[in-house]
């Protein structure tokens, strides 16, 4: 994971704190300017309280991608997708963390702790951080997911 000197926003819920703080580890270690947005302990709490502000995090450009972790990682995504400017997936493995960058111009990784292992999940968040959004004809297409955009034709 090569690092940025823009911070990445991380949150999780209860069921994703574990693998988030294995993440900040990992992502610190690696020279990574970490934003944790919390949960920190195992308590039952709400996905989309920490969806929120770490998506807040990327709008008001305090961090450049952010990563969020829960069960399935599914609540997250719907959660931080509320938000404008949040292009929010859930990855399940390295050519998905590849292809939605390179595509999708993504900036907000959602990880299930309950479905993947942790290797995988770093290996997947190392393609994410490393892979350039390719632009060209994709531009066309991110265009049609922007609020207030006008998309170009074909």
């Amino acid at each position: 994971m090569n690092p940025a000197s823009t911070p990445i926003a991380l949150g999780a819920d209860h069921a994703g704190v574990a693998l988030k703080d294995s993440l900040r580890a990992a992502l610190e270690a690696a020279g990574h300017p970490v934003l944790d947005f919390g949960t920190h302990g195992a308590a039952s709490c709400d996905y989309a309280d920490f969806a929120h502000p770490v998506s807040e995090a990327i709008t008001t450009g305090k961090a450049k991608f952010a990563v969020l972790v829960c069960g399935t990682g599914i609540g997250m995504a719907m959660a931080a997708n509320r938000h404008p400017a949040i292009r929010a997936v859930v990855v399940h493995n390295t050519t998905e963390a590849r292809l939605t960058r390179a595509h999708n111009d993504a900036n907000v990784a959602c990880f299930g702790a309950r479905t993947m292992g942790p290797e995988v999940v770093l290996d997947a968040l190392s393609a994410f951080l490393t892979t350039p959004y390719e632009g060209g004809r994709h531009d066309r297409r991110i265009a049609k997911l922007t609020p207030g955009a006008r998309p170009q034709e074909a």
